[in-house]
């Protein structure tokens, strides 16, 4: 037994007295929790999954003196994971899962590991940017791969131990979420539920040996062939011939432990497709989706489920974390599981018979639901949330992105309140239109779905201290952007959590009064840790943005641009630290690269703004091809000004050793017009800056008479820059009719005019019906005014007499 053990095993005993006696915490002493204090060997740290630091050096008296001890520069990637610290070393995951260990209060490089993901990966290589974490146990480190490996590296020298493969490589699944090891069992789920046909399931390995133990499958397969549990369990909650669409139910990041009683916690995602109307045909609840299911360690067999979307299909899923306490309720002691899920609702539950205890919206904007019954457990739908076969969209809130991503809330026992990342924003959703006969067999997931639209009082995101006993908000500070880091609370009554524009930020963790910050040269987003090594505390945290914050939900932190070759670090902190850090460089002005060979082309760039959403490059390089730290932002590129440079990169795979995959199904046409789509997009930076500057002011006033009746030239601004169309109307009266052509197609139109005024709409497809409404104002041979797109957002639009 090692020094720092036997210390270890005394602290067990003695910890909670000295740490009370300073002040009374608020919540009893939680069993998951006692573990060695000055350690963070797992994602959570601890199998109660509370992100909470038992370490008092730092606290609200000395924290002023936090300063970087140490800075360890990484390249341009995915560094939006979570570290881990052990004996200590210090071990990080970047990219695809590139691992390196470093001494904890140094930073000195000891070893690192390649796992060849991206050369081995091949087409799952599209399907995330890389793991959130890994985990340590007996001088194991473990990590998972984006092909489905499960690794066991030795903690000293980063040789391999075992390694097994989790799934068939030819599936469309891949591992992002940290394994967890707890009681010598490491536990994997997957991802890829969103965009394939799959069944999932969760697999626990010996974490000595990498000998599979038992595996548990989240959704039933086909009742006449498979006779695992769940398919007995659940398959009466599902309706046709479910197991052909696989179901989906992923379990790709959520996992607790309770040592006492012997059980596994597995949060459970979406189904696929998202429609129930094609996945599960006569509906039922489709367990177990959107579920919290509760195995036995040893076994992997069923003990209870807790569904928190009952036959879920708008991406609501239970995969966020999933907090472990002790809370007095009533007078009583009760051990709970804590979740702040997608769905906008804070959920406790007895974690030893998954009786619902309470739950109230944390989100300050739900519209799916009015409530949940604690009786039956049932959410209160509101009407439309079943958008099946109904016109139009279902707007709803939250989002699919969900009010609490998978960055982790926190927990403290002091003040018995937990951090929660929360994102306020909407979707629309709806399945007008739907071809369900003919849906791809990658990302069919038959609805029509906008996920990040600008909505009033989205894009917006708070630190949140939730009170769980009154299922209340004790504070709540408001952040830059809308993509906020994951918390970690500390036992010196301190909240730490990052932000979008750079800062690392320190907390009371009782009244949310900011209390230390530090500004890095990138975002900060991944979950800090803290640990002691010798006496002294040190705090870590990876910077750089990244994953779906940094891609298709980066609208929200346009005014935090990042740029994702922007500097990215391990930075550690310590109290009177003397480590250097270079300061911020400020943000330079985006500029598209030289293409004097340009030459716009409306209809080739319309496809290719089409194929740039379809083939799903817009989920790394950001909605409308706006970067936000996932992935170059491609209006910048150097490529697409290049046809045989981005012909070998989409086509060939020639940058695939950066993260960046191939499309070799793509055909020249398609590739073509991407790259001309990204051009365009590209000369309307500089184009938009020159406009603006040369604008006259403008004013709604102007010429009167005139008709709004005969051809027009118009152009309405868009999010793939200006659209041409020309426009036929005819005014009788006060009604305005006649339609309007465009290389995306032709819209018949209905209004009112009054006076030089006039507001006409017609429904078109964007590939699937929206609404479009014009107000404009008639000034001589021109209009101008306002194009309302319903999800895509309003624009300028201008019109000139032919």
């Amino acid at each position: 037994m090692t020094r720092r053990v036997v210390a270890a095993a005394v602290f067990a005993l003695v910890a909670v007295p000295l740490l009370a006696s300073c002040q009374r915490d608020a919540q009893p002493t939680e069993s998951t929790a006692v573990v060695d204090p000055n350690e963070w060997p797992t994602f959570g740290r601890t199998s109660g999954e509370q992100h909470y630091s038992p370490l008092t050096e730092i606290n609200l008296k000395t924290v002023s003196r936090l300063k970087p001890a140490w800075s360890f520069d990484l390249p341009s990637e995915n560094t939006l994971t979570g570290p881990v610290e052990a004996d200590g070393k210090l071990f990080v995951t970047t990219g695809h899962s590139y691992i390196r260990a470093l001494d904890a209060t140094s930073g000195k490089l000891l070893w690192e590991y390649d796992s060849k993901t991206r050369e081995i990966a091949g087409i799952k290589l599209r399907l995330g940017w890389g793991p959130k974490g890994l985990a340590y146990w007996n001088k194991r480190v473990i990590i998972g791969t984006q092909d489905g490996r499960v690794i066991a590296l030795d903690a000293d020298n980063g040789k391999v131990l075992w390694q097994v493969q989790d799934f068939d490589p030819k599936e469309l699944r891949y591992i992002n979420g940290p394994p967890r090891v707890f009681d010598g069992k490491v536990i994997v789920g997957q991802g890829g539920a969103d965009i394939s046909a799959i069944r999932g399931y969760v697999t626990a390995y010996d974490a000595m040996t990498g000998k599979k133990l038992w595996r548990f499958y989240t959704v039933p397969g086909n009742p006449a062939v498979d006779r695992d549990e769940t398919t007995q369990i659940a398959s009466k909650t599902w309706k046709g011939e479910w197991w052909k669409q696989g179901g989906g139910g992923t379990a790709w990041n959520a996992f607790s432990y309770d040592p006492e009683l012997k059980l596994f916690y597995i949060g459970v995602g979406n189904g696929f497709p998202y429609n129930q109307t094609l996945r599960s045909p006569g509906g039922g609840d489709n367990l177990f989706l959107a579920s919290i299911v509760a195995v036995h360690a040893d076994t992997g067999r069923y003990a209870w489920h807790y569904q928190i979307c009952p036959g879920e299909q708008w991406d609501c899923t239970a995969v966020m974390d999933m907090t472990l306490a002790t809370l007095n309720i009533g007078g009583q002691d009760r051990k709970v599981l804590m979740q702040a899920p997608k769905n906008g609702f804070f959920y406790v539950i007895d974690r030893a018979t998954g009786e619902l205890l309470s739950a109230k919206p944390y989100a300050d904007k739900v519209t799916w639901a009015k409530g949940v019954d604690l009786k039956t457990g049932r959410p209160i739908e509101n009407p439309g949330i079943r958008y099946n076969g109904k016109p139009g969209f279902f707007e709803l809130w939250p989002g699919v992105r969900g009010a609490h991503s998978w960055l982790p809330q926190s927990y403290s026992p002091r003040t018995g309140l937990v951090y929660i990342p929360n994102i306020e924003g909407g979707a629309y959703i709806g399945d007008e239109g739907v071809d369900f006969k003919h849906q791809p067999a990658i990302g069919g997931m038959a609805v029509n779905v906008l996920p990040d639209p600008t909505l009033p009082g989205a894009h917006k995101s708070f630190l949140k201290a939730w009170d769980p006993v009154t299922q209340s908000a004790r504070w709540k500070v408001a952040l830059p952007g809308n993509w906020p880091g994951g918390t970690m609370a500390t036992a010196g009554d301190l909240v730490f959590q990052g932000r979008i524009d750079g800062r690392l930020v320190a907390y009371d963790a009782r009244d949310g009064k900011e209390v230390w910050s530090f500004q890095t040269a990138s975002p900060v987003v991944a979950p800090p840790i803290s640990y002691s090594v010798a006496g002294k505390q040190y705090v870590t945290v990876l910077t750089g943005s990244g994953a779906s914050g940094g891609g298709i939900f980066s609208t929200g932190n346009a005014d935090y641009r990042t740029d994702y070759r922007a500097s990215r670090q391990i930075v550690t902190f310590a109290l009177d630290g003397t480590g250097r850090l270079a300061p911020p460089e400020p943000a330079k002005p985006l500029s598209s690269p030289p293409d004097p060979a340009f030459q716009a082309n409306p209809d080739l760039e319309a496809k290719g703004a089409k194929e740039f959403g379809m083939d799903g490059c817009l989920v790394c390089h950001g909605w409308n091809a706006v970067g936000g730290g996932a992935a170059p932002d491609l209006r910048t590129s150097p490529f697409p000004a290049n046809k045989a440079s981005f012909h070998a990169v989409l086509h060939d795979g020639i940058l695939v050793s950066n993260g960046m995959p191939a499309f070799p199904e793509l055909t020249d046409a398609q590739i073509d017009a991407i790259r001309q789509y990204l051009r365009a997009r590209g000369h309307a930076i500089d184009a938009d800056r020159q406009a603006a500057a040369a604008a006259p002011a403008q004013t709604m006033g102007g010429d009167t008479g005139g008709s709004f009746a005969g051809t027009w030239t118009v152009v309405m601004d868009s999010p793939i820059g200006k659209q041409p169309a020309t426009g036929v109307y005819k005014v009788v009266g006060d009604t305005l009719s006649g339609k309007q052509t465009s290389s995306q197609g032709s819209l018949d139109v209905q209004g009112t005019v009054q006076g030089q005024h006039a507001t006409w709409s017609g429904k078109a497809m964007m590939p699937f019906p929206v609404t479009l409404k014009f107000d404009v104002t008639l000034h001589g041979d021109t209009f101008k005014g306002k194009a309302d797109t319903g999800p895509f957002g309003t624009f300028d639009v201008v019109g000139a007499r032919k």
